[in-house]
């Protein structure tokens, strides 16, 4: 029986995948917007009298904003599955390996100018540098899995792999923690946050 020309018309499948391509594409552009935002305001002599550590800290900031944002991901599809929000996952994961490896790589460079007998006392005498660096260790056998290839040469235990990004992301905040102190308002928030998520983890 022929359609009604006035009814609605079903969606195609090439009309579906084109949408979502375009959504992934908006989100992979505004996931870029914090590191062409810090580089155009320091450039332009936007981030007052010490530019260097100011990027340093909004950089690692927005690095452990992806980290909570992926991990809020799970269980906001398990509440809204027809999002399709779970697309998104693996590109914000890539995007909070790639802020955390800007800003370590700031540091290393412009921070301590390649100075590797200091890059080594401050990671074993200060402790917020020590567990910034076990934060992003941790992500770095992340980011190397992310790919469907890996997912299917580990099986199971790329899951088991991947939980470690709940450890990294607490050592990334404590890491905030102490380098923000004595004005800790935010890094509180973003650890109560974290243990939110860490509960609908545990208690799904």
């Amino acid at each position: 029986m022929n359609r009604k020309k006035g009814g609605p018309q079903p969606v195609s499948r090439g009309s579906r995948r084109a949408g979502r391509r375009i959504v992934w594409w908006l989100v992979f552009l505004a996931a870029a917007m914090p590191v062409l935002w810090t580089g155009w305001a320091w450039i332009g002599g936007r981030l007052g009298d010490e530019p260097a550590i100011a990027v340093l800290r909004l950089l690692g900031q927005t690095a452990i904003w992806f980290l909570l944002i992926g991990l809020s991901i799970r269980p906001l599809h398990r509440w809204f599955p027809r999002l399709g929000l779970i697309r998104y996952r693996r590109l914000l994961g890539l995007y909070a390996f790639f802020y955390a490896l800007v800003h370590a790589t700031l540091w290393v460079i412009v921070d301590r100018r390649l100075d590797w007998t200091a890059m080594v006392e401050d990671v074993s005498e200060r402790l917020h540098i020590g567990f910034g660096m076990l934060a992003f260790l941790l992500l770095v056998p992340l980011a190397i899995t992310s790919t469907r290839g890996w997912m299917r040469r580990l099986g199971s235990g790329w899951q088991e792999l991947h939980r470690l990004v709940y450890p990294a992301a607490g050592l990334a905040l404590l890491h905030h923690f102490l380098s923000v102190a004595p004005d800790v308002r935010l890094p509180l928030a973003l650890m109560a946050l974290f243990l939110l998520l860490l509960a609908a983890r545990l208690f799904r």
